[in-house]
């Protein structure tokens, strides 16, 4: 992949939508340590960096809007390194906490929190390597689970 300074650097970037961008921005880097890395007009967009990921935030125009009360059509998951920490500095910017840290099965320990404007995140930390098989999925090669898709989606 070419590099291109101005759009981030990782290969999937979600798009999240929030009512005032720069309230957003500021409540995103204080809150769930997200830094600023490219802003686009007073309240249009901005492009977010955590670790090796992004995330940009859009302004709401057209048909894009943050998700309404009580919807969830979306969560985003972040690797940190400690969720413990990690969820009480996202308590203590006002996240609203929707499950406390949890040791998961599969070797991962994660919580789930809200911003004001409505997004779900889901904030994880790997505890352990473990073969899907150990706690029951199953590890599929991607190019054949793709292909076999694709043929069953397209006839």
């Amino acid at each position: 992949m070419r590099k291109n300074r101005s759009v981030p650097d990782a290969t999937v970037i979600p798009v999240l939508i929030y009512p005032d961008v720069r309230a957003a921005v500021a409540w995103l880097t204080e809150v769930f340590g997200f830094v600023e890395r490219v802003r686009i007009g007073d309240n249009h967009r901005s492009q977010l960096r955590f670790g090796d990921g992004a995330v940009i935030v859009g302004d709401v125009r057209g048909d894009r809007h943050p998700p309404r009360a009580g919807e969830v059509t979306h969560s985003v998951m972040v690797r940190v390194d400690d969720a413990r920490a990690h969820c009480e500095r996202a308590r203590a910017g006002g996240a609203r906490i929707l499950m406390e840290p949890t040791d998961m099965p599969f070797g991962e320990r994660q919580y789930n929190a809200e911003d004001p404007a409505g997004h779900q995140w889901t904030f994880t930390e790997t505890l352990a390597d473990l073969d899907p098989a150990e706690w029951g999925g199953e590890a599929v090669e991607p190019q054949r689970a793709f292909l076999a898709t694709e043929r069953t989606k397209w006839g």
